[in-house]
């Protein structure tokens, strides 16, 4: 009778652990992601829809408002900046999208502070109460404005005949100033429901991105690979180098350790003239061998370190983010995602279906049948 291991302490059991560790941890950082965006997405929903000012919020402010003009938020600490060089911004937009990345504290190159104070966002106008005076940005006027991707900018052009210049704001505070000061630009020309139906149109993509928990990977679905340390990357370098070694021998030469160049030996033939022949020497002569051809080695792919669009981490560089669709896919694609069954049978791209699963049958008619119909295409 055949010996075999404990049930607990098989290679194949301890692959389905380490997988799905690797996957729950993969899928909770997603979910994580995804959750704070969601949750930022609702807020900026909310403040929008209530988003209002009044009156009285404009009492103690050293400015005067019109019959119709409330005051919507103040900014205690701001600092008005002009561009040395002139600069044409593009026409003001109802764009609401949420940061995606942090802003850096810095200032941008040709951009120089020269006031600081309050900033005043009204129904009517942007206002800079500065040491220096006062600076006011009316809407009806404003041709063009440009927020700074990188820094807490915002560059306004108005029909004024004065240099572009903006404000200079706290990096944390900055976000909230652009999204209310796009609500106010809104209600100046009446376009606060085209605001709000952004907003929604978001929140549904960003619904249909929630990550799926990965199914659970069983101790049969493990492959003899996963015995060697490293799994497929060992065997990769193990085969690299048995090929390396012998090239590098046969490149060293091992038949002449000297290193010396072949010699051929010429024979001359005897002068006819002499009665008795001298032996002559013979001339060598040296041949020297052709350069011999460097060889060299292509660098293994790394894993992409670029964002995956809510694909799970992976050494292949296949992602969710739209490219090239994947038509062979890597052998150990499904080490990395979860593979419907029978899933080297289908015959066309891969694409992920509704249920979490990839499938070989994007572009078919029958594409995720049993698994929800298509979510989205894997690509690389």
């Amino acid at each position: 009778m055949a010996k075999t291991e404990s049930t607990g302490s098989t290679w194949r059991y301890r692959w389905a652990h380490r997988q799905n560790v690797r996957r729950v941890s993969t899928y909770r950082g997603a979910e994580a992601a995804w959750r704070r965006r969601d949750d930022e997405l609702r807020r900026l929903r909310v403040l929008a829809a209530e988003f209002q000012g009044s009156a009285a919020a404009g009492a103690g402010l050293p400015l005067e408002l019109a019959s119709d003009e409330v005051v919507l938020w103040a900014l205690p600490a701001a600092q008005l900046v002009e561009v040395r060089h002139t600069t044409v911004l593009p026409a003001p937009d109802l764009t609401v999208a949420p940061q995606t990345g942090p802003l850096r504290p810095r200032r941008p190159d040709g951009v120089r502070v020269t006031d600081a104070g309050m900033a005043v966002i009204t129904s009517r106008r942007l206002v800079l109460l500065g040491g220096r005076g006062r600076r006011e940005w009316a809407y009806g006027r404003i041709t063009g404005l440009a927020h700074d991707p990188a820094a807490p900018v915002t560059l306004i052009q108005a029909l004024d005949r004065r240099p572009t210049s903006g404000l200079l704001l706290p990096t944390d505070a900055a976000p909230d100033f652009r999204f209310k000061l796009t609500l106010a630009f809104a209600d100046a020309i009446e376009q606060r429901a085209a605001v709000l139906a952004q907003l929604d149109e978001l929140i549904a993509e960003h619904a249909q991105l929630k990550p799926f928990r990965p199914a659970v990977n069983t101790p049969a679905q493990a492959r003899f690979t996963a015995r060697v340390p490293g799994g497929r990357r060992t065997l990769a370098v193990a085969a690299a180098i048995a090929l390396l070694v012998p090239a590098a021998l046969i490149e060293s030469d091992p038949s002449d350790p000297t290193g010396s160049p072949e010699e051929a030996v010429a024979a001359t033939p005897a002068p006819t003239h002499s009665a008795a022949p001298a032996l002559i020497r013979p001339t060598p002569v040296r041949v020297t061998p052709p350069p011999k051809p460097t060889r060299s080695t292509r660098p293994s792919p790394s894993a992409s370190q670029g964002p995956r669009c809510g694909a799970p981490e992976n050494p292949l560089g296949y992602d969710f983010c739209g490219g090239t669709r994947i038509r062979k896919p890597a052998a150990e694609v499904c080490d990395w995602f979860d593979c419907v069954p029978q899933f080297w049978s289908g015959r066309g791209y891969l694409v992920q279906c509704r249920d979490g699963s990839v499938s070989l049958t994007g572009g078919r008619s029958n594409a995720c049948a049993e698994h929800g119909k298509v979510r989205r295409t894997v690509a690389k």
